[in-house]
């Protein structure tokens, strides 16, 4: 499996933050300016799974941890790409 589902998800955000809808979590979260508070939090969730929880939950909580980190960026304006990128320089 390829980061093709990431890019499909990062669009989805970035539409919902260049023509916010009703009912969207993403533009709501958006709107309150609330990304950096929810890396936080997932972040401390993901770390508690990790020394408490079962592999599901350590799933669960990584998921979480990715997609709202793509909330962030898109919040940022920094596309996946960048990032992507990034991680390409850092493995040569």
């Amino acid at each position: 499996m390829g980061t093709e589902i990431l890019d499909e998800i990062f669009r989805v955000i970035e539409d919902r933050r260049d023509r916010p809808r009703g009912g969207s979590y993403v533009s709501a979260l958006l709107a309150k300016g609330g990304a950096c508070d929810k890396v936080d939090e997932e972040a401390r969730e993901l770390v508690e799974a990790a020394r408490d929880g079962e592999r599901k939950d350590i799933i669960h909580e990584a998921a979480d941890l990715i997609f709202h980190t793509m909330v962030l960026l898109a919040d940022k304006k920094v596309k996946l790409d960048e990032v992507m990128e990034e991680l390409r320089r850092r493995r040569r």
